[in-house]
């Protein structure tokens, strides 16, 4: 990057001693003393005021976010059951029905991973692979895709 070597006022010849040097200065000591320290850093100045209104005007044109709506598939594998922090008998009898309703098989995708070995994420059906490895064919049979549930 170039250092000036002129005053940017007046034109007269700039000297650089000690650390002041480094600051790349545009004006000499007597137009500094003449029209204030602020003055020398006024580029940076207008130049962040700018940067800050154009950052305001482009979040003010933003268009707000679409609200949040949360949709289940209809054979989605979670209950309608309302969190509930005390355990009554009713509760715990419904909680049973539950368990014994959920006894659905659960498979496995089976795909080869980079280290070699079927991959062990649960999917919904079988045949099916997990996100990373969709379309991939599976390193296992299927019968050996599900996962066993103790009955």
């Amino acid at each position: 990057m170039n250092r000036a070597n002129f005053c940017a006022e007046c034109g007269e010849r700039l000297t650089f001693n000690g650390w002041r040097g480094l600051l790349r200065r545009r004006l000499c000591e007597h137009c500094t003393r003449r029209l204030g320290r602020f003055a020398a850093y006024r580029p940076l100045i207008v130049l962040a005021l700018v940067a800050a209104a154009a950052f305001g005007f482009g979040r003010y044109l933003r268009p707000s976010p679409p609200p949040l709506t949360i949709q289940r598939a209809a054979n989605s594998p979670l209950f309608d059951v309302p969190n509930e922090p005390a355990v009554t008998q009713a509760n715990r009898a419904q909680s049973n029905q539950l368990a014994s309703v959920s006894t659905d098989e659960v498979y496995i995708c089976g795909a080869r991973t980079k280290k070699g070995t079927p991959c062990r994420r649960r999917v919904h059906a079988a045949g099916e692979r997990c996100f990373q490895h969709k379309g991939m064919p599976a390193m296992v049979a299927l019968d050996k895709l599900v996962i066993k549930t103790k009955p």
